[in-house]
């Protein structure tokens, strides 16, 4: 048993030397047949890129080739290019030189004239300076002479000939302006009358007068004792809480309120109203109805403002400004009701324009506003007319109204037509007859002030302002002024007023010169 598995083990060992020795022999074989396949294939592979290196060789030759030619073309193509350039340059180079050497012959031809030139104007400056001598010395000799003829020296006998030619333009001037004035007067105050006259007939208003005094009726006289109060206590309450004075007298059936502010005056009336209404009159009750009063007014005043901006037609008005249109109706100036005058001068203000060919929406705000300076509450110390121009510009009114409202006085320069129509239709409604009324004193005064205005020319002897200063009457020297002179006179006198005094309406001058000869038969 043993020998049979050794006898296997022998076998099964030369099997495995035999198939091992095979197997060595056949692998060689292969591997010698691999290498010869690997080795003919590598030389195949050489030969096909050897003829690729080849091929892509004389491809990129050929390249090459073309794209030297290519740059040859065109570097041979630019170089003809300059080339042509350069010639050109330098065929325009030659022509410059020909031009400037042209010049040169021109310019040194000119010098040699210009040299004879000098040559002759000098021998001709010798000349003129010897003969100005001579004549200079001719002319002080025919001075000297005259002189001694005239007695007189040449600067008296200068400013004596200056003063003849001053007095002759003087008078030409002015019988120009006097002419020039005429012509004008012909076409411009027909054209202005007709304008003024068709603007006050379009436009209707009312003549108010206030004073500064207001009635408030009762339906009797028991009535006042309840107004008084015990010991006056209820009077005086009342003239505490409003600022005005109670005036209760003999007059039947009415009681004054006297004041200066009309605003406080109806606030009085009004209270008053309430109190004789409600019957119970005493202090506490007093200050309560006034307050309340004074808080209903100044709603009115507010709808008092809108309602006058609706009427005319403004729209866009700031609140402050509303307000101050609405305060209008409370203030008077000069006795006119300040509110209806504003309104008499937007639609004489509209009117004009409009004849004019102007804004007439603008000219109508301008004349509604142009007296809100008047009825400002703070009253700081400036014209009514520059207050209102702040007032204006503060709540973003235009340039062109806000002109019209501080030039509408002359306190400062117009701007535009619209401020001249301004002042124009404030003067017209002012002039209305029975429109205002002046303090006497005042109207006194300025009277005697235009007379002594007049008197303050030369030549005048007598001044007389007539017609409520409407007219200044001046008598003149005839000797002294002549017929050019007074017409000169009356245009100074006139302009002068313009300048230095303040009025309504407008004040004709006239100038009378009269020639008297008298003579006594003896």
């Amino acid at each position: 048993m043993s020998e049979l598995i050794i006898y296997i083990l022998a076998t099964a060992v030369v099997s495995i030397g035999i198939g091992i020795a095979a197997g060595k022999v056949i692998f060689q074989k292969d591997f010698s047949k691999q290498e010869s396949d690997a080795k003919d294939k590598a030389h195949l592979i050489l030969k096909e890129a050897e003829l690729k290196a080849e091929t892509t060789k004389k491809d990129k030759q050929i390249e090459a080739k073309e794209h030297f030619l290519k740059l040859r073309t065109e570097f041979e193509d630019d170089s003809n290019k300059k080339k042509n350039l350069i010639i050109q340059n330098e065929q325009k180079i030659k022509q410059r030189e020909q031009t400037l050497t042209k010049q040169i012959e021109t310019n040194t031809r000119r010098e040699a004239e210009l040299d004879s030139l000098r040559e002759n104007l000098s021998s001709q400056l010798e000349i003129l300076t010897k003969r100005k001598e001579e004549l200079e010395k001719l002319r002080n000799s025919q001075i000297h002479q005259l002189e001694k003829i005239a007695n007189l020296t040449g600067e008296e006998a200068k400013a004596q000939l200056m003063d003849t030619i001053k007095e002759e333009a003087r008078t030409e001037a002015s019988s120009y302006i006097k002419r020039i004035t005429d012509e004008a007067k012909m076409t411009a105050t027909k054209d202005a009358k007709k304008i003024v006259i068709e603007t006050l007939q379009r436009t209707a208003t009312e003549n108010a007068v206030e004073n500064c005094v207001s009635i408030f009726n009762i339906e009797s006289d028991d009535i006042k004792g309840k107004i008084i109060g015990r010991e006056g206590r209820n009077i005086r309450a009342l003239e505490a809480a409003t600022g005005v004075e109670i005036i209760v007298d003999d007059t039947p059936e009415a009681i004054i309120i006297s004041g200066f502010d009309p605003v406080r005056r109806e606030v009085a009336r009004l209270s008053l109203h309430r109190l004789v209404q409600d019957g119970r009159i005493h202090p506490a009750r007093i200050e309560e109805v006034v307050a309340k009063t004074a808080k209903h007014l100044d709603d009115e005043i507010i709808e008092i403002g809108e309602r006058t901006a609706i009427d005319l037609g403004i729209h866009g008005l700031h609140p402050e400004l509303i307000r101050l249109v609405g305060r209008m109706r409370f203030r008077s100036s000069y006795g006119q009701n300040l509110l209806q005058h504003s309104r008499e001068v937007a639609k004489l203000c509209a009117t004009m324009a409009s004849e004019l060919g102007l804004n007439a929406k603008v000219a109508k705000r301008a004349g509604l506003l142009h007296d809100i300076g008047k009825v400002y509450p703070d009253e700081p110390e400036l014209p009514h007319a520059i207050l209102g121009m702040e007032l204006a510009k503060k709540y973003k009114e235009s340039p062109e109204i806000c002109n019209a409202i501080g030039a509408h006085h002359d306190e400062i320069e117009m701007t535009g037509l619209i401020s001249a129509i301004v002042q124009i239709c404030d003067s017209i409604s002012g002039a209305r007859p029975g429109a205002r009324r002046e303090v006497m004193e005042q109207y006194i005064k300025r009277l005697k002030d235009l007379e002594l205005l007049a008197l303050s020319f030369d030549g005048v002897l007598k001044c007389y302002a007539i017609q409520a200063g409407r007219e200044l009457r001046i008598m003149v020297d005839a000797e002294n002024v002549s017929d050019d002179k007074a017409g000169m006179l009356s245009f100074d006198i006139a302009q002068k007023i313009e300048k230095e005094m303040q009025y309504p309406g407008q004040i004709k001058v006239t100038v009378i010169r009269e020639m008297r000869a008298v003579n006594f038969a003896k």
